[in-house]
C-alpha cells in the first residue's frame, strides 16, 4: 500500500495548536476493499523504532488528537492517528461501515500499514484509545494477537447510555426492517468537557458528524458483551481510565472487564469530576501524563513473553472455563433441567432435521455434519423438518463455519496467487474432511496447475470427497488416511522431488483441548511444507453457545462435545514457535472462528 502526502487542510478547531507543537504529515492508503482512509503522522525529532497509534472515539477524526500529542511529549516515537472509516476526511458514509467487525479489520490493516510504510516493528508499538475508539482497539487486540507493547484505554463504551427503554431490541428491529438506518448522537459537548473552549471547538468542527448507523451501535453492543466475557484472552498490558461523572458510558462494564484481564501488568484509574472526553477535561494534563508513564515503562520492559501461551491448556482463563465445563452441574438445577429438555427435544422431534438427524449419527463436529451446515440448505421430514432444520444451520456456530469457508477460500487464493506464475501449486490438507473448500478453490483457479493431496483419519470422509471431487469433474487430487496428529505421518506426506507450497489445517485444533498434540501436528507442518511456503490455519477464540454445546451434543467419538477456545495469540504462539509467522488473517463479525495464512521462515 503506498502513502501519499496531501496539502495540509487543518480544520478550525485545529490550526493554533499545529502549529504550537509537532506538525503532523498527511497521507492516505487503500484498505483491502479499495476504501481509501486518511491519517496523520508526527514524526520523532530522530530516528526511533518505537510509536504510539491513537484510536478516537465515534463522530470524530484523528485532528483531534493534537492537543493529546504536545501535551505527551514524547518526541521520541512516531505518533499515528487515523480518521476511522466514515469519519473525518476518509471515505465511507458518515458514521456508517460493512458493520463494527470490519472496523476492527481496518485496524489491523492500519497498523500493518503503518508498520511496513515507517519500519516500525508491531512489537514495537502502543496504543492509546478513546471510548468507541477504545473498544474497537481492544476488539483487535482480543481478536487479531498483534504483539503490541501496551494499550491505554479511557472511558471504553462497552455500554452507551441509551436512556431509552428497550433500545436494543427496538434498534435490533429497526435494523432487520430497514437496511440502512441512522441514529442521531444525543451528546452535547458539555456532557463531554468542563473545558468550554474545547466543548466550543467540538460542537464548531465541521468534520464531527452526529449520526451513527445502527448497525454500527449494534454491533458495538455484541462485540463489548464478548470483550467482557472473554476478558480474560487478553494479556497485554493494559492501563485503563475511567471518567467518575460520566453521562455517556456506563461505568461498570468498563470494571468488569479490568477484572476479566489476564495481562501480567495492569492498572485502573478513576477521575471522579471527569466527564466522558477524558483527554479533553480541564485536568487532562493528568490522565495525559499518566498515559505517558505507563507507556514508557512498557517500552522500558523485556518485550512481553509469550511462552507461557504454550502451556496455556496447563492453566488460564479459558482452561478454567474449559474444566468447568466437565464438571457435571448440581443435580436440582434449573440450568441441569433446562439442558436435559434441550437435549431430549433436540434427540426427539429434532430427528425431523436432516442436519440434526446426522449429528446425532456422526457427531456434530463429523465431516459429514458439517458438510451439511457447509451446504446451507434446510432439510428435513416435511415442513416441518425443514423449519426445524432452518433454524439450526442458523445457529450462530454454524453461520461462523460458513463464513469461515468463505475466509479460508479468500487465503488459500492469495496463497496459491503468491506462487509465481507458471509454476505447479500444490497443497496438502492434513484433516479435509469431505474437503469441499479446497475442491472449489481448485475449481476456481483452473487456469493455474493446482493440485491437492486430501488427508484424514476417516474412510468415510475420503470417500465423501472423492464422490465431491468426481462430481466437480477434477482429477488432480488424490487421497491419504492420516493422523492429522503424527508428526512423522505429516511429514511423510511430501514428494520427495518437490513439498507442498502450502499447507492447510482447518477445523481440527478447535476440537482438541490439549496443545501437546497441536505442538506436534504443526511441527509436522514444518517439516512438510517448503521453505517460504504458507500455512493456513483455524482458530475458534470464542463461541456463544460453548456451554449448551458442552452438556447437550456428542462430538464424533460420542463424547460430551466439551471444547477448549484458545486465544489468538495463544495459536499464533503455536503456530509461530513452529517456525511460521503470521501475515494475513480473517474473522467472522461474531468473533467465533479465525483463518490466519502464515510464512515459514
Amino acid at each position: 500500500m503506498s502513502t501519499t502526502k496531501l496539502e495540509a487542510q487543518p480544520t478550525p478547531s485545529t490550526t493554533m495548536r499545529e502549529t504550537e507543537g509537532r506538525r503532523p504529515t498527511e497521507h492516505t492508503f487503500r484498505l483491502s476493499d479499495g476504501a481509501e482512509l486518511f491519517y496523520r503522522v508526527w514524526a520523532p525529532e530522530r530516528p526511533s523504532s518505537k510509536a504510539v497509534v491513537l484510536f478516537h472515539r465515534g463522530h470524530e477524526h484523528s485532528a483531534r488528537w493534537q492537543d493529546t500529542v504536545d501535551r505527551l511529549s514524547m518526541d521520541d516515537c512516531w505518533m499515528f492517528a487515523w480518521d476511522a472509516r466514515g469519519h473525518g476526511r476518509s471515505e465511507g458514509e458518515r458514521g456508517h461501515a460493512e458493520s463494527f467487525g470490519r472496523l476492527v479489520k481496518d485496524a489491523d490493516e492500519f497498523v500493518r500499514h503503518l508498520s511496513t510504510e515507517y519500519d516500525v516493528p508491531v512489537e514495537e508499538m502502543a496504543v492509546i484509545a478513546q471510548s468507541v475508539g477504545a473498544v474497537l482497539a481492544a476488539a483487535w487486540v482480543h481478536d487479531y494477537a498483534p504483539p503490541i507493547r501496551a494499550m491505554v484505554l479511557a472511558t471504553p463504551a462497552f455500554r452507551v447510555k441509551l436512556y431509552v427503554p428497550f433500545a436494543i431490541p427496538g434498534l435490533r428491529l429497526l435494523n432487520k426492517v430497514r437496511k440502512k438506518a441512522f441514529v442521531r448522537s444525543y451528546v452535547q459537548p458539555r456532557m463531554l468537557t468542563h473545558d468550554r473552549r474545547q466543548a466550543e471547538e467540538y460542537a464548531n468542527d465541521p468534520l464531527i458528524s452526529p449520526q451513527i448507523s445502527v448497525n454500527i451501535l449494534l454491533g458495538l453492543y455484541d462485540a463489548s458483551t464478548r470483550l467482557i466475557a472473554d476478558a480474560g484472552s487478553i494479556r497485554v498490558p493494559t492501563l485503563m481510565l475511567l471518567s467518575g461523572a460520566d453521562h455517556v458510558v456506563e461505568n461498570e462494564p468498563q470494571l468488569r472487564f479490568f477484572e476479566s484481564l489476564s495481562s501480567p501488568v495492569k492498572a485502573l484509574e478513576t477521575y471522579p469530576g471527569f466527564r466522558h472526553s477524558t483527554f479533553w477535561e480541564k485536568e487532562r494534563d493528568l490522565p495525559i501524563a499518566r498515559s505517558r508513564e505507563f507507556i514508557e515503562q512498557a517500552f522500558r520492559a523485556d518485550a512481553p513473553d509469550r511462552s507461557p501461551l504454550l502451556d496455556a491448556d496447563r492453566a488460564g482463563a479459558e482452561q478454567a472455563k474449559y474444566e468447568r465445563l466437565r464438571l457435571s452441574l448440581p443435580f436440582l438445577s434449573l440450568k441441569r433441567g433446562a439442558y436435559a429438555a434441550q437435549r431430549l427435544a433436540l434427540k426427539t422431534l429434532g430427528r425431523l432435521s436432516r442436519g440434526i438427524r446426522t449429528g446425532w449419527r456422526t457427531g456434530f463436529d463429523s465431516g459429514e455434519s458439517l458438510d451439511h451446515v457447509y451446504g446451507n440448505t434446510a432439510r428435513g421430514a416435511a415442513v416441518v423438518g425443514k423449519a426445524i432444520d432452518r433454524a439450526y444451520l442458523d445457529a450462530p456456530g454454524w453461520k461462523g463455519i460458513r463464513q469461515r469457508k468463505v475466509h479460508l477460500e479468500e487465503l488459500l487464493d492469495r496463497a496459491i496467487a503468491s506462487v509465481p506464475s507458471g509454476r505447479a501449486v500444490r497443497v496438502v490438507d492434513i484433516a479435509a474432511g469431505p474437503g469441499r473448500y479446497l475442491l472449489d478453490t481448485i475449481a476456481r483457479n483452473s487456469d493455474r496447475d493446482v493440485s491437492a493431496t486430501l488427508c484424514d483419519r476417516d474412510e468415510g470422509g475420503l470417500d465423501a470427497c472423492r464422490r465431491l471431487a468426481a462430481s466437480m469433474g477434477i482429477e488432480s487430487a488424490r487421497y491419504r488416511r492420516s493422523d492429522a496428529f503424527d508428526e512423522r505421518a505429516i511429514a511423510a506426506l511430501a514428494d520427495d522431488s518437490s513439498p507442498p507450497d502450502i499447507g492447510i489445517v482447518s477445523g481440527l485444533y478447535e476440537l482438541f483441548p490439549a496443545n501437546a498434540p497441536v505442538k506436534r501436528s504443526l511441527a509436522g507442518l514444518a517439516r512438510l511444507v517448503k521453505r517460504g511456503g504458507f500455512l493456513i490455519y483455524t482458530n475458534q477464540p470464542w463461541h456463544p453457545q460453548q456451554e449448551m454445546i458442552a452438556r447437550v451434543l456428542p462430538n464424533r467419538d460420542g463424547e460430551p462435545w466439551a471444547m477448549r477456545c484458545r486465544s489468538q495469540a495463544e495459536m499464533d504462539a503455536l503456530v509461530e514457535a513452529a517456525g511460521f509467522r503470521k501475515i494475513d488473517m480473517r474473522i467472522d463479525d461474531d468473533g467465533i472462528f479465525t483463518v490466519s495464512l502464515a510464512v515459514k521462515a
